[in-house]
């Protein structure tokens, strides 16, 4: 094989493995940018709810069971993700900087003393959808772009 062959042979497969590591970065840009929208969580409720806003000691109290209404006295029914998945684990730690694990140790204290009880745990993101446009006392927290017209959004954690 010629030396000009080789050339060529070799700049071919600089040019190929160039466009590769462009392609997986790009891929790469493209999950984190998802990744951030999953992780860009809000906390709503169903849009008839007179609830305009709540702070994040409000949310806390009403996720970690120490009230049990909103501050209008209404009732509160926190929904909470299924177990191990991202969106609770997010979620907890954004709260309350606990891993889910440390969560359900304290609910397991809570549910002993018969002082309080968990959040309804629901099957999957859309129970979690459904859930909240049916009633009218849910509160849940989902992704920013899982929110719908029957929603509103009362507690953001970018504040």
């Amino acid at each position: 094989m010629s030396s000009a062959s080789l050339f060529k042979n070799n700049s071919l497969l600089i040019g190929i493995s160039t466009m590769l590591i462009l392609i997986n970065s790009f891929r790469s840009g493209l999950a984190n940018a998802d990744e951030s929208v999953a992780n860009d969580v809000v906390v709503v409720v169903n849009k008839a709810n007179r609830l305009a806003s709540l702070n994040k000691k409000q949310v806390i109290d009403i996720y970690m069971g120490r009230y049990l209404s909103f501050p209008d006295g209404k009732p509160a029914e926190p929904i909470d993700f299924p177990s191990n998945t991202a969106e609770k684990a997010s979620f907890y730690l954004k709260l309350v900087n606990k891993e889910e694990r440390k969560i359900k140790s304290y609910w397991s204290r809570l549910l002993f003393s018969g002082r309080a009880r968990p959040p309804l745990e629901a099957e999957s993101m859309q129970d979690v959808v459904a859930l909240v446009e049916q009633k009218q006392d849910a509160i849940a927290y989902l992704p920013r772009n899982g929110v719908t017209s029957e929603m509103k959004i009362v507690y953001e954690f970018n504040q």
